[in-house]
């Protein structure tokens, strides 16, 4: 297969993109200014230059509307050597449309459960939203996915030529260092993420822990999570990013993560690079992060009361040394090995 120049034009289309917080948004971020340092000439297309409408039950998702003509015309202007789509919204077919009809090859990835997702919220039988999403990746020359169970997952609902394309962390931001006294009583159990219905939040905010439960994120269920567990022992302290999110997670005692439902889970590995161990379920995500780690950096258990006491017991600075091998520089080097040339040879 033809190579890549040495230093060429990377077109990333994305519904997922600023001012959103995910994980899918840090990915990017972190992703195209790690391949700028590498040389690169990266244009990430997201929703901030569309028109766009709130998505339905979720307005902090914003939808871009009637986004082909912009995106053939900057499909024409930054004659990208590579095409990655990120996301399967408005703008992810748009470009899968537009690149096919130009005869281009192009890469996808797989960020999000959206049938699992889809299930939670609308009843949709996941079989029918697999079957859109297996046809949607199918048009490109491979889909990314970050870890291996999630790949043999995907194979097993019939996608076809996946690709390893795992994560990193912010080292230097997340940092044991960053720890300071909290004014909780410990100990600490955090959770940092969007309070949607699909990241599981009742299965932490249930568990009868001591000390406090500290909640990091905004969300639709925000109003609904805060008015049933909101109190002197449960804390919801919105959203929160830079400094204050690092000094947060150095500072906690366990970083419980509840969710069944994502893909890898980059606030593990800040967590980790934090010092701060982890209690999660053992599914996708966790379980390829530190399923394997020898001194182990968390816990991993059905039952997730368990876990987080177990947590307590972690040598924190294994968690550092555990996380110190995870880089973005490796993760750009690994995103550019799976591109392919827009023309085929």
């Amino acid at each position: 297969m033809r190579r890549l120049p040495d230093t060429s034009r990377i077109m990333i289309v994305t519904d997922a993109w600023h001012a959103q917080v995910n994980g899918v948004v840090r990915t990017l971020s972190m992703l195209s200014a790690q391949l700028e340092t590498l040389g690169q000439r990266v244009l990430v297309v997201g929703p901030d230059r569309f028109r766009t409408l709130p998505c339905p039950s979720y307005p902090e998702v914003r939808l871009s509307v009637l986004p082909r003509r912009r995106m053939a015309r900057l499909f024409d202007e930054f004659a990208p050597d590579a095409l990655h789509i990120a996301t399967e919204g408005p703008l992810g077919i748009a470009a899968s449309r537009l690149a096919r009809r130009a005869g281009w090859q192009f890469t996808t990835a797989y960020h999000t459960r959206f049938p699992d997702y889809l299930a939670a919220r609308i009843a949709l039988p996941q079989q029918l939203a697999y079957a859109w999403l297996r046809r949607f990746h199918g048009r490109g020359s491979g889909t990314m996915v970050a870890t291996r169970s999630l790949a043999a997952e995907l194979r097993a609902h019939g996608f076809a030529n996946t690709l390893l394309w795992s994560r990193g962390v912010d080292a230097a931001q997340f940092h044991p260092a960053r720890a300071a006294p909290l004014a909780y009583e410990r100990p600490i159990f955090l959770s940092v993420g969007r309070l949607a219905v699909e990241k599981n939040l009742a299965a932490f905010l249930d568990l009868d822990l001591p000390g406090t439960r500290l909640v990091v994120g905004d969300g639709p269920e925000r109003a609904r999570l805060e008015q049933r567990y909101g109190g002197s022992r449960t804390v919801f302290l919105g959203a929160l990013q830079g400094v204050a999110l690092a000094r947060l997670f150095a500072s906690s005692d366990v970083f419980v993560f509840p969710s069944r439902t994502d893909t890898f889970g980059l606030v593990v590995l800040e967590a980790l690079a934090s010092g701060t161990p982890v209690a999660a379920f053992p599914v996708c995500g966790p379980r390829d992060i530190i399923g394997g780690a020898v001194p182990p950096v968390g816990v991993l258990d059905e039952d997730l009361r368990a876990a987080a006491l177990r947590a307590l017991t972690i040598d924190r600075a294994e968690c550092r040394r555990f996380a110190e091998r995870f880089s973005w520089e490796a993760c750009a080097t690994l995103f550019m090995q799976n591109l392919v040339p827009v023309r085929p040879p």
